[in-house]
């Protein structure tokens, strides 16, 4: 069972999209995928329509080390992708795990209770620093952290996650190793000069250190990402092709290639996803409705 985390210490980088869509990939490439919600905003949590809907959830699993899935797990009309959705909209578990004795080393632990029934498990997080974002580094196997093109962003990710991943360094004298540090730009638009400094300055920077790893896959900001949030889909889904007229890969392209760099042991699983595999997981209305959509929104 694979581990991941998406992360930066700043909000409105793409933190739940990119956490849909590499869960939502996965799922359909044939992987067994829990989403864990940390977020105490619950907007992975109402993301995707649900075939069945637990009472409890990440405060039920975090809180009270409970892990029996009838209780916890939500399951999507996705196959192969469940959910613990958020619902501690009071932000108690902060607190809790400040003054407990295993504090941020607690999901570390209770997630071995998922390895026999999951391939991965995704953990969407909150967009500052916090006790709950540690606690889910320190349980990871990899964490991703998208930037955006601009040199704010930029300079919030060294300030912020750089310096995170520096201050929980410690615990490896515990023998917990903090997990690679894989990042990339996400809403890229090539024609900006902010990005493309951005990204030449992320691999100037960080290329021969152990520690990051700047992915060569962009996501591109195109209207496509945003329909695939307002059908409740990931965006691999709804975009199989890429427009005619448009210099941008489509979004099954563009997912696949950051898939295959995220998990390379899983490639030949996310290379069988053509886009007549895709369109054949929908039902000939469902495919109807897609495509009308994706016609109206042309090559943007």
């Amino acid at each position: 069972m694979i581990t991941l985390s998406v992360i930066s210490t700043k909000g409105g980088v793409g933190k739940t999209t990119t956490a849909v869509n590499l869960a939502g990939i996965a799922a359909d490439a044939g992987k067994r995928v829990l989403i864990l919600d940390l977020d105490i905003q619950p907007t992975l949590s109402s993301y995707f329509q649900l075939k069945t809907e637990a009472e409890g959830g990440v405060f039920q699993l975090v809180g009270f080390n409970e892990t029996r899935p009838e209780e916890i797990i939500s399951k999507t009309t996705i196959p192969n992708l469940h959910i613990i959705k958020s619902n501690d909209d009071q932000g108690q578990l902060s607190s809790l795990l400040l003054n407990a004795a295993d504090g941020r080393l607690r999901l570390l632990r209770l997630l071995e209770a998922f390895e026999d029934d999951y391939d991965l498990i995704v953990m969407d997080t909150q967009g500052a620093r916090s006790v709950i974002l540690e606690m889910a580094l320190l349980a990871s196997d990899i964490a991703i952290s998208p930037i955006i093109p601009e040199l704010l962003a930029a300079r919030e990710f060294r300030r912020g996650t750089i310096a995170l991943f520096d201050e929980l360094s410690s615990y490896q004298y515990m023998g917990i190793q903090l997990p690679e540090l894989q990042v990339f730009i996400n809403r890229a638009d090539a024609v900006t000069t902010d990005a493309r400094l951005i990204t030449e300055n992320l691999h100037s920077t960080f290329d021969g250190d152990s520690g990051v790893r700047v992915l060569d896959t962009s996501v591109p900001n195109l209207a496509s990402y945003r329909r695939a949030a307002s059908l409740s889909m990931p965006a691999h889904r709804i975009e199989t092709r890429q427009p005619s007229g448009r210099k941008a890969p489509s979004a099954l392209e563009t997912m696949t290639a950051l898939a295959v760099e995220i998990f390379p042991e899983w490639t030949g699983d996310f290379l069988q996803l053509t886009p007549e595999k895709v369109n054949s997981l929908f039902d000939s209305s469902t495919l109807a409705l897609l495509n009308d959509d994706q016609d109206a929104g042309g090559g943007q």
